[in-house]
């Protein structure tokens, strides 16, 4: 296949001038014949690496994902750039005329489930026609190492068997070394190249705090993300019903989802959520792995996730389209606890839970980490760096690390001395000599430890008092009034004096603001008029169509239009996200806009 071929249908078909990373190198190996494994995280581009050698090789590619929501996004956007693709699942509804087309030849890319592809008598199907190569989506999923193994994914080792000459592609965006390896052993793949793309998300400024009035805290945040649309994920079903319900009284277009409601409401939510028509979806993970929306903006973790690989993925759905984008993390030692609880309550194998909780622990010290914490993601993934991000909240107001061990000490001591039942404010009122009712009433002013600590702020004290609970020296006991007890971990610090590292505060008007990798193209000088009156028609159009408004253009080819403002077909072709089949079906209308606009 030459060269010029594939950058002729990435242009004409996709509307790219140019491959990203990689996606060259793993698209020319496929069309060699070759087998290949590609991990590259979320937004980054893993689809073209299947659809081009689908469209550019005889007969059609198969892709093989568990995700049927994305499978049928995909199908929709390639339908709205000329390409013949079809689905093949549990909620499939044509069935008859995707068959048809397998027949005539017609069909360039067939989705399928893992369940379906294999089914009995589809395996023999696909022997007798011409497949161009198979893409394994979700690639992770077939390892006991992942971070979402399904046995059914194992199963999928008998493509190889049955279709030795046919490439194949695993594709994922979250495996750390150990999964990579088990992927290629499982799948059966004879690759020789990995292709993995960098992890780093230079357009999305990550941030973690501690999970203390998570609620108010995640207010403040939504106020500076006025009407952009994001995720809030959450670990139970009742969290993200009694947040979507909070935000709801406070004015917030917001709604939950998880898997406990009904398939209609669930498909509402999702729907609105594409359509903007919903700001905020409170979630569990069972939200977002279909999802191709590239306008998300941010995303919150109300609680720590279970693993970094999870985290990684979760948050990848924030910023696709390439603009600045924001995260934020919420932990507690809650969270670490209830985790581990639901890893030693599980019915997995011993080994499994060996791994997962190593896991857990890694994405612990992600959340407590005082250093870069992208370079922690990069180095768990194996690409390894050292020089500061300045995109994540360590490296935009580095913590200033002292030697906290007497203040720690003071802080055990005051509570054992109340025998453990004061919550956080009284705790520091004591440290501080403060003489409220409560200190007076249970004569807190006569043990030893009160007010040692007065000449130091409110503030700073919460913040110490804070990471003691996220070091695990101390716990909050949400079952007894939020007071704060002890853990195995005091006593060697109280008595032995173990060296404990606390981060100084620094208030928020004195932090520094991120450093955010911006498009390729500068938007700021967009036409703001232009921008309202493209969004309008982008709107109605995907009423029209029944799809996505995204699907008709993204956000970011918007913003390339109001800023570049083409007056010709040719000049219109340069906005990213805009090919030959686009500009037939919607070039007139955006020409005609872009002239109104200027006139």
């Amino acid at each position: 296949m030459h060269k010029d071929t594939i950058h002729t249908i990435l242009k004409d078909t996709f509307g790219y001038s140019s491959f990203r990373g990689r996606q060259e190198e793993i698209i020319t190996d496929v069309l060699q014949g070759k087998d290949a494994l590609v991990i590259m995280p979320t937004g980054g581009g893993k689809s073209i690496c299947y659809q081009i050698p689908s469209l550019a090789k005889e007969g059609f590619g198969v892709v093989v994902s568990p995700l049927i929501a994305l499978m049928d996004d995909q199908v929709t956007a390639l339908k709205q750039m000329g390409v013949n693709a079809a689905a093949l699942h549990s909620n499939s509804v044509d069935s008859q005329t995707v068959y048809a087309d397998i027949d005539k030849g017609t069909l360039d890319v067939l989705y399928v489930s893992p369940e379906k592809i294999l089914s009995m008598g589809f395996m023999d199907f696909l022997k007798e026609k011409e497949v161009a190569l198979f893409a394994i989506d979700e690639a992770h999923c077939v390892s006991v190492w992942g971070n979402d193994f399904r046995p059914d994914y194992v199963k999928l080792s008998v493509l190889k068997e049955q279709f030795p000459q046919t490439p194949m592609l695993a594709l994922t965006a979250t495996a750390d070394s150990t999964t990579q390896d088990d992927i290629i052993g499982q799948l059966k793949l004879n690759v020789q190249n990995k292709f993995i793309s960098s992890f780093e998300r230079e357009n999305i400024k990550t941030i973690a705090r501690s999970g203390l009035k998570r609620k108010e805290q995640i207010i403040s945040f939504l106020r500076q993300h006025h009407d952009e649309a994001g995720i809030i994920y959450c670990l139970s079903r009742k969290s993200t019903e009694q947040l979507a319900s909070s935000l709801k009284g406070r004015g917030f277009k917001a709604e939950a989802y998880h898997a406990g409601l009904d398939a209609a409401l669930r498909r509402k939510v999702q729907t609105d959520f594409q359509n903007d028509d919903l700001q905020i979806v409170c979630a569990t993970i069972a939200f977002g792995m279909g999802i191709d929306k590239p306008n998300i903006r941010w995303v919150v973790h109300y609680n720590m996730p279970k693993n970094i690989e999870s985290y990684y993925q979760e948050i990848g759905r924030a910023g696709r389209d390439g603009h600045p984008s924001e995260t934020l993390l919420f932990y507690s030692w809650g969270d670490y606890v209830n985790l581990k609880r639901f890893i030693d309550e599980g019915s997995a194998e011993k080994d499994f839970k060996i791994v997962q909780t190593a896991k857990l622990d890694r994405m612990w010290q992600f959340a407590t980490a005082i250093s870069c914490r992208t370079n922690v993601v990069l180095n768990y993934f194996g690409e390894y760096k050292d020089a500061a991000c300045n995109h994540c909240d360590n490296c935009i107001h580095p913590p200033e690390v002292f030697d906290g061990t007497r203040y720690v000490q003071m802080i055990l001591s005051a509570v054992i001395r109340t025998r453990e039942a004061v919550g956080i404010n009284v705790l520091i009122d004591i440290l501080r000599g403060g003489f409220t009712q409560e200190i007076k009433h249970n004569q807190y002013n006569l043990i030893k430890t009160y007010g040692v600590g007065r000449d130091i702020p409110f503030l700073d004290w919460k913040h110490y008092v804070t990471q003691c609970i996220n070091q695990g020296v101390l716990r909050i006991d949400f079952k007894d009034g939020s007071r704060l007890k002890t853990t195995p971990l005091s006593m060697p610090v109280l008595k032995e004096g173990k060296e404990i590292q606390l981060a100084r505060f620094v208030p928020e008007n004195r932090k520094k603001k991120a450093k955010i990798t911006k498009l390729s193209i500068d938007t700021t000088d967009a036409d703001s008029n232009l921008v309202a009156t493209l969004r309008e028609w982008r709107t109605d159009k995907a009423r029209e169509l029944g799809v996505p408004a995204y699907i008709v253009f993204n956000d970011k080819a918007l913003l390339q239009i109001a800023t570049l403002k083409p007056r010709s077909s040719a000049a219109l072709l340069a906005v990213e996200g805009i090919g030959k089949v686009k500009l037939g079906k919607y070039g007139p209308a955006i020409l005609a806009m872009v002239d109104e606009s200027s006139a």
